[in-house]
């Protein structure tokens, strides 16, 4: 195990040193390392919090599972439109960006959040939660750690 951990910290201190020299032989490497840190303030400061404070708020939601996974999948839409919507001005190539991409986010979102309300429904129509075990652990009472 300790020798894991050695190698995996010179892999690391390897991919630091690369790092680095692709960073010394850019045209504007401050503006790079400026760049990088306003993303770990961002995530660090507003992603990561809110979404923990979202993942709280969902704990109460009885069908929580369907509701993380929608917002989710609806995040990672976001994450990935999110460049081609902040894009300045138009495309070198019209028929780069044919499409609008504002509105088909907006659809796609929709429809997610469409679906998983009639999933969520569905499950908590059905008492999925309350049916009896089968099987070997049907008598087994579980403790808490």
């Amino acid at each position: 195990m300790k020798a894991a951990r050695w190698m995996l910290g010179g892999c690391g201190l390897l991919l630091i040193a690369v790092g680095g020299r692709l960073l010394s032989v850019l045209p504007d490497p401050v503006g790079v390392v400026a760049w990088l840190g306003g993303a770990l303030v961002l995530h660090d400061g507003v992603l990561a919090p809110l979404v923990l404070a979202v993942g709280m708020a969902v704990a109460a939601v009885p069908a929580r599972g369907v509701v993380r996974g929608a917002l989710l999948t609806g995040g990672a839409l976001v994450l990935v439109t999110l460049p081609l919507l902040l894009r300045p001005g138009a495309p070198p190539n019209p028929s780069a960006l044919p499409l609008p991409y504002g509105r088909n986010l907006a659809v796609v979102l929709g429809v997610l959040a469409v679906t998983a309300l009639a999933v969520a429904l569905a499950r908590t129509g059905t008492g999925r939660r309350g049916r009896p075990r089968r099987g070997r652990a049907a008598g087994r009472v579980r403790r808490g750690r």
